[in-house]
């Protein structure tokens, strides 16, 4: 081996093993690495942060822009809405996620269809008084099983995409990973649903002890607006919804005034307030389902181009300006265009009007806003706000706005008037123009970690591949198999890039794996799509360890799982995905 075989070996040696440490961020690791070869002259001057500008770490960066749009414009809840039913079975249930969740990776990118349907999950799981470990990690391996199907549902995908436009002149389209993808899916979805949770440790099976510190209820105010005509509505046909989303209605409001009791037979009118109690999550998407609104709720309707709004929570000190007044005498929502939803007071209910009750110091309010007017209301206030407490406030008349958006531009792609970068960057515009986006969401909505690790890893790939690394282990996998047929090869690389896949990033891993697919499949005489195909699937299929897919780590707290946990359904998953998958490619990329 050459010098600069050497140095690059143990640079990526010294990277995997970091990476599997664990203790030091992983993109911090990429990043150095890529200093550290550009000063050994490893990787071409003019080529060290040539991968910032990569179509794949665009394309990424713009998928999670777009995911962020679609939801906050609460598209996901035309679908989820279906997805509950108490007299469902736990395979029924996990069955009917599995599937969605799938689809949906296959849509906005799996790790977003995660964080869309885990909030679902978890809600399923306490009003089953049943262990949310039992159904999470089913979630999590379908989610990333459906990314699989489409070029954007996953960061490898487009990895091994790009990279094929490098290697042999043009990439991979949107729907190529299709046919494989969809027999991986269905094969995998099939084990989660029907064995895969059964083999949870028994421990997931015990009822799960009621928590002593949940969170505090809020009493909110909610505005009738306009009411349809040919039917009459009493605040008594609102408590099926109210029941389903976890919310007391606890009285109404006409004219200022409380009428007495609950009135549940009273006919609603427009412009009454409904008063009720809960969490925020359960408010707004009470809210939604109700079609309510909220005092001031004129203020802040901006139409198609109307901004974002959150719910923040804050706790009030005995500094603080509202101690001893109400939100009306301050003039907070006409001097501030800040919203106060609700009041939680120690579990003791509020009697008067929200925006009428005396603060008291200890309370802790919900209050509704732009982020921006939210941040100086709070600082007005002399509010604390609470970290990690912040609920956004779903735009409902934007959903169909933002499926056009999303499906005209994945169609523009497909059919090849767009190129798909330009595609996704025209939707993240017109998201950020109807206010679906904000300009903070475009930015936190990005991970910048993995397109740091992304922007690092492609340069020192190139460099290990252009030095003769790649061949050297593909070398090593062809001694292996020698005499074996091309399949048998085939199978090893899959296995050896599904390993690694497990302790590594998997965008990190199909960097490496894809150039050694190549080089073996020229070495054999072979086409080499099959053997890009077997390195997307592998590299997405990371089920034994929670550090090898942020699906993985994400659920791993809400679930209770530990480390151990993830090989019970992940190994025998892993195999499946080797049994069906190497066929499948065999069959729609032949040799």
């Amino acid at each position: 081996m050459t010098l600069d075989q050497i140095l690059l070996f143990s640079l990526f040696a010294v990277v995997f093993a970091l990476l599997i440490w664990g203790k030091i961020r992983f993109d911090l690791v990429a990043f150095a690495a890529l200093i550290l070869a550009a000063f050994l002259d490893l990787v071409p001057s003019d080529q060290i942060f040539s991968g910032f500008g990569h179509p794949a770490v665009i394309i990424i960066a713009l998928v999670l822009i777009v995911s962020r749009g679609l939801m906050n414009s609460g598209a996901v809840e035309l679908v989820a809405k279906y997805l509950f039913s108490a007299s469902r079975s736990l395979s029924g249930h996990i069955g009917i996620m599995a599937i969605v969740g799938a689809g949906l990776s296959g849509i906005i990118n799996n790790v977003a269809a995660l964080a869309l349907l885990m909030p679902l999950d978890l809600e399923a799981a306490k009003k089953a008084a049943r262990s949310p470990g039992l159904s999470l990690m089913p979630l999590s391996f379908a989610t990333i099983l459906g990314g699989m199907i489409t070029l954007i549902g996953t960061p490898p995908n487009i990895v091994i995409a790009e990279y094929r436009s490098d290697a042999l002149g043009s990439p991979f389209s949107m729907f190529d990973f299709a046919p494989v993808g969809l027999v991986v899916a269905i094969s995998g979805i099939a084990f989660v649903t029907l064995i895969g949770w059964r083999l949870l440790p028994a421990r997931f099976r015990q009822a799960p002890e009621t928590d002593s510190m949940a969170e505090g209820l809020y009493s909110a105010e909610l505005k009738v607006g306009k009411l349809p005509e040919d039917k009459d509505l009493t605040l008594g046909d609102l408590y099926p919804v109210a029941d389903e989303k976890d919310v007391a209605i606890i009285g109404l409001v006409r004219h200022g005034s409380r009428i007495r009791g609950f009135a549940r037979r009273e006919l609603i009118k427009e412009n009454d307030f409904i008063l009720v109690e809960g969490d925020p999550k359960a408010i707004e998407a009470f809210m939604g389902a109700a079609k309510l609104e909220f005092a001031g709720s004129e203020r802040h309707k901006g139409g198609l181009t109307g901004g974002a709004l959150s719910l923040t929570e804050a706790i009030v000190p005995d500094t603080a300006r509202i101690n001893g007044t109400s939100a009306f005498q301050l003039r907070l929502l006409y001097g501030h265009g800040v919203t106060l939803l609700g009041i939680s007071r120690a579990g003791r209910r509020i009697q008067n009007r929200v925006r009428h009750e005396t603060i008291r110091p200890g309370d802790v309010l919900l209050l509704l806003g732009s982020s921006d007017r939210l941040e100086m209301a709070v600082q007005w206030l002399g509010v604390f706000p609470l970290e990690g407490r912040t609920t956004g406030m779903i735009q409902r008349n934007k959903a169909r706005l933002a499926i056009l958006g999303f499906v005209l531009a994945i169609s523009a792609a497909v059919a090849g008037f767009a190129y798909l970068p330009v595609a996704l960057a025209a939707c993240v515009v017109l998201y950020a123009a109807t206010g679906l986006v904000s300009g903070s969401d475009v930015y936190t909505a990005v991970e910048w970690k993995v397109i740091v690790l992304l922007g690092s890893l492609i340069p020192l790939g190139q460099a290990f591949e252009a030095a003769g690394n790649a061949q050297i282990i593909a070398d090593g996998i062809l001694a292996l198999t020698a005499g074996a047929p091309a399949w048998v090869t085939l199978a090893v690389l899959m296995a050896v890039t599904m390993t690694l896949s497990d302790f590594l990033n998997n965008v990190a891993t199909c960097l490496i794996a894809a150039p050694i697919s190549v080089q073996i499949a020229n070495s054999l005489g072979v086409n080499p799509d099959p053997f890009l195909m077997a390195v997307a699937v592998a590299g997405s299929c990371a089920f034994l360890t929670p550090i090898g897919h942020k699906n993985n780590t994400i659920i791993m707290g809400p679930g209770g799982y530990r480390f151990g946990d993830y090989w019970r359904i992940g190994l025998p998953l892993e195999v499946l995905v080797l049994a069906v998958g190497i066929p499948a490619i065999l069959v729609f990329w032949p040799l």
